[in-house]
């Protein structure tokens, strides 16, 4: 099998006095034919490679259709006086999205995403929603996978094209408030007013976002008396309200914008309830009868330096605190008359998050738990008399059992000193005696947390003596705050050797071997991994990287790509040459030099609007014509999707099963 080789066409990108000279930048013709034919011939080229691997695919896909349950149905949740829940069923690969006015009511199906999917080899339609007095339904659905979506209106007929999924009902329960996003760039810029049943080319713009480093979003508070404009960028949010039951009142700012001032609100029981960093790196909670200053604000929860505060949820009786503490999630219950506890989940790692809590005048709180080896499970917890109620657990089959597995979390100390937890998952027994096969799965950007889950799929890989482990490096808030702040901008390289370290860390222990190291990431946790190959390249055996951001100074240079003038903040701006000349030190397009990288396999979407299928490809491309020692590097693009891959539940098991054969195969495990 011979790897296709990209044609060189020298593109000269000059900056601050320095050039670079770009070979395949001409990648980024998505119109031209030879573009199409090159990301087809890469993907015949996986195809060919991964041949061998047909019936382990096959009998992965199997597992999965066994471990899942193919017919199923969530927890119904009440909003509005009416439940609600999704179910699936076999042989269908999208949910349905249904509701009861009582739990013994008959059911009535909101929408079947399976029909809406009927010829489309994309589909993606989240959770529809109704109008207060249920009379109404709006659902929005991208069927080509560039987040584009069409707002539909199944009573009345319309459709208005081009909009984010984000939408809302008003009060008087015929308006609508949805935003539009600029279309070149993609950014959420402008929020718009719709009447159910009126031609959308009469909407009226409510707000427009003229900064483009802003975007804006729509929302509704608990007490259902506020429609919550959100204006935000990496360092700064600003929120105007409108009242739900005037919808075209002039939206009121409740704070201005400031530089390094991030404030969300919710209001429930006639006051505001305000999250801030102001004067509080890890967030702070205030009140507020209305808007106005923050010197009019009142304290309720206090900053603290070991705490980080990321969300409350309100009721009449108790506000429910979402904090992170060494790393973990913690659910803390206040009640209004005073006395505080926390729940106990009895597990050293962990996810758990409050749920569907629509209500506010009740003393039921709605959460979610799982970890590594516990499935996701739906509790009913009465915060009066803490009692605990399981609703549901994701049943898994194929002969699966819990005590079978072990989760553990150890800390790594990094090269500077900081100390990094990791989250461990492996099949009992076991020997730390490094003979196992590891996968180290990190991200570390944006302040995005990964917390150590339960995946069903993932089984397969336990099952065949894989040791899955989470690296909770510096760029996500894990740790709080400045666990953030120190894997951004000028400090982003810690991100990267954080992953080095915690993989040496591993193998020095015994997790794994050392020649038996597999790291996996997307997005931006393909970023990391293209930033470990260009630093490290004899570290990892092989390596998955989805749709991987690695072009960083052209792509940041590019401010008609989506996301760019948006992120100026997390990556900075290489207009100014410091930023530029770091980024260039990092970027792993750039670094990519002749060595012998792992093994990879690469993926891609030819309509992503978050990283643009051209990195990938013109980082394969490169990596072709200057990589040593014959290791495998496979690119697969996926035609028909973007940034998320293909929407259905066949397809994701296909997708799975590949990626999960491409480690088996180069790992020797049979």
């Amino acid at each position: 099998m011979t790897p296709p080789i990209a044609k060189r066409a020298p593109t000269r990108l000059e900056k601050h006095g320095d050039v670079r000279v770009d070979d395949y930048f001409w990648l980024r013709e998505r119109e031209n034919p030879d573009v199409i034919a090159y990301l087809e011939a890469e993907n015949a080229y996986t195809e060919a490679s991964m041949a061998h691997t047909a019936e382990l695919q096959s009998k992965l896909v199997e597992e999965f259709r066994e471990r899942i349950k193919q017919t199923d149905t969530s927890a119904p949740y009440k909003k509005d006086g009416v439940w609600f829940y999704s179910r699936t069923e076999e042989g269908r690969d999208y949910p349905i999205y249904c509701r009861k006015r009582t739990l013994d009511g008959p059911e009535e199906v909101l929408l079947d995403v399976n029909r809406v999917a009927e010829g489309q080899e994309f589909c993606s339609a989240p959770a529809p929603l109704t109008s207060p007095d249920q009379a109404r339904m709006a659902y929005a659905v991208d069927l080509v996978g560039r987040r584009e979506y069409e707002l539909r209106f199944p009573e009345s007929g319309e459709a208005i094209a081009r909009v984010t999924p984000n939408f809302v009902w008003a009060a008087d329960n015929r308006t609508v408030f949805y935003v539009r996003q600029d279309e070149e760039t993609l950014r959420p810029f402008q929020v718009w007013r719709h009447t159910a049943g009126t031609d959308p080319a009469g909407d009226v713009l409510v707000y427009q976002e003229d900064d483009e480093t802003f975007g804006v979003g729509v929302g509704k508070t608990k007490s259902g008396e506020y429609i919550v404009i959100m204006t935000a960028q990496t360092i700064a949010s600003e929120v105007r309200l409108v009242p739900a039951t005037r919808p075209d009142a002039e939206p009121v700012v409740f704070l201005a914008r400031s530089r390094g001032h991030e404030y969300g609100l919710d209001h429930a029981g006639g006051m505001f309830y305000i999250r801030t960093n102001n004067a509080a790196r890890n967030f702070r909670m205030m009140a507020a009868e209305g808007p106005g200053p923050v010197s009019a604000w009142r304290e309720v929860i206090p900053h603290r330096e070991d705490v980080y505060l990321e969300d409350f949820d309100l009721f009449r009786g108790h506000t429910v605190i979402t904090e992170r503490r060494d790393g973990l999630l913690h659910l803390r219950i206040m009640a209004a008359e005073g006395g505080e506890h926390y729940l106990d989940f009895g597990e050293p790692a962990y996810v758990a998050h409050t749920s569907a809590n629509f209500e506010y005048d009740t003393a039921t709180l709605r959460y979610g738990y799982s970890s590594m080896t516990t499935p996701s499970s739906t509790y009913d917890y009465d915060m009066v008399t803490r009692e605990r109620v399981l609703l549901k657990r994701e049943e898994v089959g194929g002969g699966f059992d819990a005590a079978n597995y072990r989760t553990e979390r150890v800390w790594v100390t990094a090269r500077d000193g900081a100390r990094a937890p990791v989250s461990l998952v492996y099949r009992v027994p076991f020997e730390r005696d490094g003979s196992r096969p590891l996968v180290l799965y990190g991200y570390g950007s944006y302040g995005y947390s990964l917390d150590a889950g339960f995946n069903a799929y993932r089984v397969s890989l336990l099952d065949r003596g894989f040791v899955w482990a989470i690296a909770h490096i510096r760029g996500g808030e894990e740790l709080g705050r400045h666990w953030y702040e120190d894997g951004k901008l000028l400090k982003k390289k810690n991100t990267f050797q954080d992953f080095i370290d915690c993989a040496e860390s591993l193998a020095a222990s015994g997790y794994g071997g050392r020649d038996k190291l597999y790291a996996w990431g997307g997005s931006a946790g393909g970023l990391l991994l293209g930033a470990v190959a260009t630093m490290r390249p004899d570290l990892f055996t092989g390596m998955i990287a989805e749709v991987p951001f690695v072009d960083v100074v052209t792509t940041m240079l590019d401010d008609s790509i989506p996301l760019t003038t948006s992120e100026y903040d997390e990556w900075g701006d290489p207009n100014d040459k410091t930023y530029y000349d770091y980024m260039l030190s990092y970027s792993p397009y750039d670094q990519t030099r002749a060595a012998k990288y792992p093994h990879m396999l690469i993926t891609s979407g030819l309509h992503d609007s978050q990283v643009q299928y051209w990195e990938p490809a013109k980082w394969v491309a490169k990596m072709r014509a200057l990589g040593e020692g014959g290791n495998r590097l496979l690119l697969d693009t996926e035609l028909k999707a973007g940034h998320g891959g293909l929407t259905a539940r066949e397809d994701r098991y296909k997708e799975t099963a590949r990626r999960y054969a491409f480690l088996l195969d180069i790992a020797g495990v049979k």
